[in-house]
């Protein structure tokens, strides 16, 4: 099998871990640097020279370049290349009011969240979330970041003018205290939960992400954490995927749906092997690809 990782960095230690991995197993490997390539339009095709003879793409694209990586990624979809993690599902999990609203009309919960595009909004979406303290969000944004925490209507009045620089609308949601900074990030790898971690914040944070020097340790899930992670990630249409639960006052919700989740903080936390399992899977998915009848 043919297979094309896209990653900016070939030393990243998920694209390395993915490399290695599929290498071993017998795969043709490369990695493609999604700016590093032309995408070609006009005439009589849309041509991305490097999808030539690829059976299999892995998209590793970072939040900074998602819309150019994601056209990189649709390039090659265009021509007949299987991608673990489809254009569309990466661009609908990046953007956090596309996802949150996604999983709210599939039933999947989710803290109570708000959009504001006005300031004078911005008390109201407060109260309709549960009061002070309350998390604003940018539209995108990974590892914690745009992500703050506010207890008071002035501090939100800051942390909204800063947001808005940066985009047309924020979001704010509930801040779920019984949590004490504490969340799950659950690896799903098609329609199975393969790994899974408790994160704890460091002091004086409340943002758990381990790039923020959050801990970890291994955990087991129940059935039905399990199977809520897994329809969070189906309803994205991803193939791959990192949920991110908290445990709130009225059950587990889903916080986040990271389309390219690091493996190095969960495969040390857990000892699970996840390139194993997501090349076993890329395997199956291109055999059902090319067993199909060509139309």
């Amino acid at each position: 099998m043919r297979v094309a990782i896209l990653s900016r960095q070939e030393s990243l230690y998920s694209t390395r871990r993915l490399q290695e991995t599929l290498s071993r197993r017998g795969h043709q490997v490369r990695v493609v640097d999604p700016l590093a390539y032309p995408l070609i339009f006009g005439g009589r095709t849309t041509v991305f020279r490097p999808a030539d003879a690829t059976q299999a793409l892995i998209p590793r694209i970072g939040a900074s370049i998602t819309a150019l990586g994601c056209a990189v990624v649709r390039a090659f979809q265009q021509q007949g290349v299987w991608s673990l993690n489809p254009a569309e599902a990466i661009t609908c999990s990046r953007d956090k009011l596309l996802s949150v609203q996604l999983l709210s009309s599939h039933q999947v919960p989710v803290p109570r969240t708000a959009v504001v595009s006005h300031p004078r909004n911005l008390p109201q979406a407060i109260e309709e979330v549960g009061g002070l303290p309350v998390v604003l969000k940018l539209r995108r944004g990974t590892q914690g970041k745009g992500v703050i925490l506010v207890r008071t209507l002035s501090a939100a009045w800051h942390a909204y003018a800063v947001l808005n620089d940066f985009q047309q609308y924020t979001l704010v949601q509930e801040y779920v205290a019984e949590a004490r900074n504490r969340d799950m990030r659950v690896i799903v790898v098609g329609d199975q939960a393969v790994a899974a971690m408790e994160r704890q914040a460091p002091p004086g944070d409340f943002r758990a992400n381990i790039h923020r020097g959050g801990s970890s340790r291994a955990i087991r899930l129940d059935p039905a954490t399990a199977a809520l992670a897994v329809k969070a990630v189906r309803v994205h249409g991803l193939g791959l995927a990192g949920v991110d639960l908290i445990l709130t006052a009225r059950g587990i919700a889903v916080i986040e749906v990271n389309s390219s989740p690091g493996l190095e903080g969960i495969e040390a936390a857990t000892g699970t092997d996840i390139a194993d399992v997501v090349a076993g899977y890329v395997e199956a998915q291109v055999v059902q690809v090319d067993a199909l009848p060509v139309k």
